[in-house]
């Protein structure tokens, strides 16, 4: 049984504990106080639980101590005494094809692009079992300093991104391999919240009013359902359910493919208003032939990146608006519900959201006093800004 003790000449804490049929002593720079021996037995009990298990690598908590050389998990590799475990870009192999199955192809696609840019390059030639935590904390560092495509630095949300595949992998071979993960303990990069930009109701009908011909229906459905851009790129007429007066939100246009809703929530049936129902019957009589409800003039799916550098931009320069995402239709629409005091559990089930909850933490300060329980109200002020 180890022990934490002192070292009379100096007051500074140090380890005693055996391995290997060895007595092994680590010195610290700690002071001999309560709470630091409280944190250092804590230390203590994990590598002795490791020493149980047989994952203890002594190069990992004392990297700098001379039995470091001998006693490491590498160490005892060459002399035959420990199971090597194998490397990053092996075991990434093995676990991507295993996790493949459970992913939709846009998320494969996100997380083969984190392996291949980022993850692998830096760590891939690294044993598994002995990658450390500082050298995850320094290959986090260093994403901060990459570039994205557009010139700017990684964000990050796009580092918590990036490094979700490595700290999977790295709990996976933990636990296969019997050794402590060393991602334990290293929280995600604090992100910024996104500014929630609504439109005024006034701001839309001017945006409705000039907008190209073929993209009113379009836009008129998006800032008056909340429909997200992959879900309003992919909603095809058999969705659209003109005597229910309800579009079904079932699929999704992502890279290309059409993809089932992202969670349970997402898969909803949203309430036409008259102004969605109108646009719906007029955009009917263009594309009511082909399965998407918007299209290309080719019947083809609509790029949103197309539509957003050469339709959506543009509009809103030569309107004198500010520069905004097109999501902030969706955020427009639940603002007006809200300033139209529909029920919160209605609007959360029109965007696509379990509970309340998110709709009060994003839109709290667009909240009024909140008595209706459907989309009447909303039709009322709509109609009284027309009038």
């Amino acid at each position: 049984m180890g022990k934490i003790a002192a070292r009379q000449e100096t007051g500074k804490l140090y380890f005693d504990f055996r391995y290997l049929g060895k007595r092994c002593r680590e010195q610290t720079s700690l002071d001999n106080t309560a709470a630091n021996r409280k944190k250092l037995e804590r230390i203590l009990e994990k590598i002795e639980a490791e020493i149980t298990l047989g994952s203890f690598d002594y190069g990992r908590y004392f990297p700098d101590s001379p039995r470091a050389k001998t006693l490491s998990k590498r160490a005892l590799t060459a002399v035959g005494g420990y199971q090597a475990t194998p490397l990053l870009k092996q075991f990434a192999e093995t676990w991507f094809a295993e996790k493949e199955i459970e992913w939709r192809e846009s998320q494969i696609v996100t997380v083969q692009g984190c392996l291949d840019r980022h993850i692998l390059p830096a760590l891939g030639h690294k044993e598994v079992g002995s990658i450390t935590r500082a050298e995850i904390l320094e290959f986090r560092a260093s994403l901060a300093k990459v570039n994205s495509r557009s010139g700017k630095k990684l964000s990050a949300s796009r580092i918590n991104h990036i490094m979700t595949p490595l700290r999977m992998m790295l709990n996976e071979a933990a636990d296969r391999y019997e050794f402590s993960s060393p991602y334990r303990g290293i929280k995600s990069l604090n992100v910024p919240r996104t500014d929630v930009e609504p439109f005024s109701l006034e701001e839309v009908q001017r945006i409705i009013d000039n907008v190209r011909d073929d993209y009113r229906q379009y836009y008129i459905v998006r800032f008056f359902t909340g429909m997200r851009t992959g879900e309003i790129d992919g909603l095809t007429w058999e969705h659209v359910d003109f005597a229910r007066r309800q579009i079904l939100v079932h699929q999704a246009l992502v890279r290309g493919q059409f993809v089932p809703t992202k969670t349970d929530g997402s898969f909803r049936s949203i309430d036409m208003s008259q102004p969605v129902f109108d646009a719906l019957k007029a955009q009917f009589a263009v594309t009511g032939k082909t399965g998407l409800v918007f299209a290309t003039r080719k019947g083809t799916a609509l790029s949103h990146h197309n539509v957003t550098k050469r339709i959506w931009y543009p509009l809103l320069t030569e309107l004198g608006l500010s520069k905004r995402r097109p999501y902030q239709t969706r955020h427009t629409a639940a603002t007006l519900w809200l300033a139209a005091g529909e029920s919160p559990e209605w609007i959360a089930r029109q965007m696509g959201h379990t509970t309340t909850e998110m709709l009060f933490r994003v839109y709290s300060r667009f909240v009024p006093n909140l008595t209706r329980q459907d989309g009447s109200a909303f039709e009322r002020m709509l109609n009284q800004e027309r009038a």
